[in-house]
Order: C-alpha cells, then sequence, then structure tokens
C-alpha cells in the first residue's frame, strides 16, 4: 500500500461523507499529510492539511464544513465531509504535504453530490 482512498460515494447535497487513506508508513510517518481534489475540468487544488502533530488548515471553500485528522497507529488519514455541496463533486486524493513526486496521486476516491 502506498496511498489509498476509500469512502466516497454519491450524496445529495447537505449530506456527509468520510474519507479514508490508508499510506505506507514511509509517507506517512513523521510528516504532514493533506487531502486534495480534482474536479472535472479542473485542476487539483489542495482541501485540507494536517500536520504530524494534528495541527489542522483548510481551503476557504471547505472551512467549517470539511475535517481532517489522523490516527498515527494505523498510518491514515481521514476527511469528514459535511454540508456538501455539488461543486465539492471531485476525485479526492490523500498525499504528503507538500506533495511528494516520489510517490505519485495513488487510488483516488469519486465524490458526486446532486442537487
Amino acid at each position: 500500500v502506498q496511498l489509498q482512498a476509500f469512502g466516497g460515494g454519491l450524496v445529495q447535497a447537505g449530506g456527509s461523507l468520510r474519507l479514508s487513506c490508508a499510506a505506507s508508513m514511509s509517507i506517512f510517518r513523521h510528516r504532514s499529510m493533506a487531502w486534495y481534489r480534482r474536479a472535472p475540468g479542473q485542476e487539483r487544488e489542495l482541501v485540507a492539511t494536517i500536520t504530524a502533530g494534528g495541527t489542522t488548515d483548510y481551503a476557504d471553500s471547505v472551512k467549517g464544513r470539511f475535517t481532517i485528522t489522523r490516527d498515527n497507529a494505523v498510518n491514515t488519514v481521514y476527511l469528514q465531509l459535511n454540508s456538501l455541496k455539488p461543486e465539492d463533486t471531485a476525485v479526492y486524493y490523500c498525499q504528503a504535504w507538500p506533495y511528494d513526486a516520489l510517490y505519485g496521486w495513488g487510488q483516488g476516491t469519486l465524490v458526486t453530490v446532486s442537487s
């Protein structure tokens, strides 16, 4: 396992999802991690970051709605998505922050929000 994101799906606007990402120890341990997303026809964007110590930061577009957490014991990072909007529709990826080209993007997970 390098980077595998799970938990996406189809949800109505206003709904919630919880994404998980299992990462190899070589990527995860002692490093900041992040969730990114790529909407159809758009560039990939940074959504949320979390340091090894748990300090978080968010893109303005998701602040107050999304929550990033991590479990260092199992090398997993999570993203709780609440109050979802159609514009949140995208493939979501996790990676180190800043991005580490050695590992690529791995398997993303598709979130589709219907209006």
